[in-house]
């Protein structure tokens, strides 16, 4: 039996109104708890992995389209990557990203978060390392569109 694919293509949005466009997405790492002592004590070799997390989201949200093959290259107005420690095994992050646009940022978003989080676990890395190089307790977690709005300008 033959299967055909539909060829890639990336959607036609020629037709759509531009319009103020917001999307907000979160995700969270976990890491030991000594690590995230380390982090609260600013006890880490490479620097401040919250502060290094934030501006790498904020540069894959611009970089989206570079990335993903099929998002199209939208004019992002704004983009802001939080990131913070939220228990003893946890860091969170959230990303808010706008646009005036014909399609949603919800990629920029998601993107920002990701990239955040994998930026935290480079910095990291060396404390989550257990004795034979591997990563036992280290996660990247809940990765999702927190929301996503839209209104005519």
């Amino acid at each position: 039996m033959i299967i055909m694919m539909k060829k890639p293509t990336m959607v036609d949005i020629t037709g759509k109104d531009i319009v103020y466009r917001e999307a907000e997405a979160y995700g969270r790492i976990r890491l030991r708890k000594e690590t995230i002592d380390a982090i609260a004590n600013k006890q880490i070799e490479k620097g401040d992995p919250i502060s290094i997390a934030a501006l790498a989201g904020i540069q894959a949200a611009k970089l989206t389209p570079q990335l993903l093959p099929l998002c199209h290259p939208i004019n992002i107005t704004k983009v802001d990557v939080e990131c913070s420690i939220e228990d003893e095994m946890h860091i969170g992050c959230r990303s808010f990203v706008r646009a005036i646009a014909k399609t949603g940022v919800e990629m920029e978003a998601l993107t920002a978060v990701t990239v955040a989080l994998v930026t935290i676990w480079d910095v990291v890395k060396k404390y989550e390392k257990d004795n034979s190089g591997q990563y036992p307790e280290t996660m990247i977690e809940e990765i999702r569109v927190v929301k996503k709005f839209k209104k005519e300008v």
